[in-house]
């Protein structure tokens, strides 16, 4: 039968030729009149370069790739492919032509498709590619995934509903009451109990609010700075244990109850006057002893300064708040911290705690009355340790530099005596200690306390050292805590 087919075929490609041959010899113009018109080329098809169609039209075969192939119907090689496009595939497979659309895993190239791997292909269409036209150099070689395949998205399991409560009495509320992880909970995301409270940034007003309220308490932050840093976390447990509750730093409402009733509020504006602009003030302090030993006092260097340590601020901080403020013109109006109160009961002991870095002062009951951040010693210059007595206190004292008895600075080998004022090395206050060289002072560096060393001694800022000397006097007893 199919040698049949082709003998046919053989007559009618005889028949075809020879009609054409007598056409031509009758004239061109009754051959262009009844010549069979060619098929259009299908968009997207791809015919082999050079071969000529038979003025038929090709048969077509749709391949399980998703592919049209044009045959020619009587030499029957292959002269044209054509991929399907989308719609045209999702119609041949609700109409049962084809099983699956060509996308499904195949990802997408130029044209929009891909073909499967070899290995996936066998598995997938077990006839393709290798029946009955074989593989040719013209078609489109297999390619790999152009694009990665998505991820596979997994259900988190839904926990398990709480059960009900029996009475409010009895049964503890399942929205918090603990229990044991049984094992699928590792995979369930926890639900929601509550919202969290607001985080508490580490600077800002509220910050600086409750450093003036800890101040005036007795409980001393150090400079006024707006920063929650170790020195503030020292002086909030020191709040609680003098007020006996601890001091809510989110809550603003109440930190303004409480300035309100130790002297108002936390921030009020200044008037810089003619003596904070006259000074004296020095043009610099040199780091040197020497050179420090030269000069006639160790003042401040500017109003700014000065400013800040009359009201227990930060430098940097006071300038912030008062930006494009001229420090040097009386009559110009600042805004400054409101420290209010000095502590006022008589201190009974000093504890010098060395790790919290903190100079704790109780009363004659044991209660505690006052702390202050400090720097304690150094570890080429440690502090003492066990317990002494205070032996005297003096104000606005000058410094006396014995490279012989204690540090060496520089290359100063000779006993230097240095003038007294803020920025001297022991600042405003020298709190005598019965351990020769060593004691409590102040400094002219207010916003390092806590952040540096000292030689041996217990550094405190001006202020704080003011109002610890207010408050003792000869034979209290300080206990140094390693």
């Amino acid at each position: 039968m199919q040698g049949t087919l082709h003998d046919r075929r053989d007559h009618l490609a005889r028949f075809l030729t020879l009609t054409i041959a007598a056409l031509l010899c009758q004239g061109g113009s009754a051959l262009a009149g009844s010549a069979v018109p060619l098929p259009e080329k299908p968009e997207g098809a791809r015919f082999t370069e050079g071969y000529q169609v038979a003025q038929v039209r090709p048969e077509v075969y749709i391949t399980p790739d998703g592919e049209r192939v044009y045959v020619d119907p009587y030499t029957g090689d292959v002269i044209g492919v054509e991929r399907l496009t989308r719609r045209e595939l999702r119609r041949l497979r609700n109409r049962g032509y084809y099983p699956r659309d060509a996308w499904d895993e195949r990802g997408y190239d130029q044209d929009g498709f891909r073909d499967v791997p070899d290995a996936r292909l066998q598995e997938a269409y077990p006839d393709s590619r290798q029946g009955t036209y074989g593989r040719r150099d013209d078609y489109r070689d297999d390619r790999e995934e152009m694009r990665p395949e998505p991820k596979r998205v997994e259900r988190t399991p839904l926990p398990e509903p709480a059960p009900k409560r029996v009475s409010p009495k009895l049964q503890p509320d399942v929205r918090t009451a603990a229990r044991e992880p049984e094992p699928e909970d590792q995979t369930v995301e926890p639900q929601p109990q509550a919202e969290e409270p607001p985080r508490l940034e580490a600077r800002g007003p509220l910050i600086a609010k409750a450093q003036v309220l800890l101040d005036r308490a007795g409980a001393s932050p150090g400079a006024i700075d707006g920063v929650k840093g170790s020195n503030m976390a020292n002086a909030l447990a020191a709040w609680k244990e003098i007020t006996g509750k601890p001091l809510d730093l989110a809550d603003e409402k109440a930190i303004d109850a409480a300035l309100a009733a130790r002297g108002g509020p936390a921030f009020v504006d200044y008037t810089i006057t003619n003596e904070d602009a006259a000074g004296p003030y020095v043009a610099s302090v040199p780091a040197d002893y020497g050179e420090k030993a030269k000069l006639e006092r160790m003042s401040f260097t500017s109003p700014a300064e000065a400013i800040a340590e009359k009201f227990h601020m930060d430098e940097a901080y006071l300038k912030s708040l008062n930006s494009g403020k001229n420090f040097n013109q009386p009559g110009t109006v600042i805004k400054v911290a409101n420290p209010g109160m000095r502590v006022l009961t008589p201190v009974a002991r000093i504890v010098a705690d060395k790790g919290r870095e903190q100079v704790l002062a109780y009363d004659q009951q044991g209660r505690l009355v006052a702390a202050y951040p400090a720097t304690i010693g150094s570890s080429d210059t440690p502090s003492p340790s066990g317990t002494v007595k205070v032996e005297r206190i003096a104000f606005n004292p000058d410094y006396t530099y014995n490279p012989f008895k204690n540090f060496k600075q520089g290359d100063n080998n000779t006993v230097l005596t240095i003038p007294p004022g803020p920025n001297g090395p022991v600042g405003t206050i020298w709190i005598a200690l019965s351990k020769p060289t060593y004691g409590i002072h102040g400094t002219p560096e207010p916003s390092r306390i806590g952040k540096t060393n000292s030689h041996g001694c217990v550094r405190l800022t001006n202020w704080d050292a003011d109002e610890l000397a207010r408050l003792v006097k000869k034979d209290v007893f300080v206990q140094f805590l390693d």
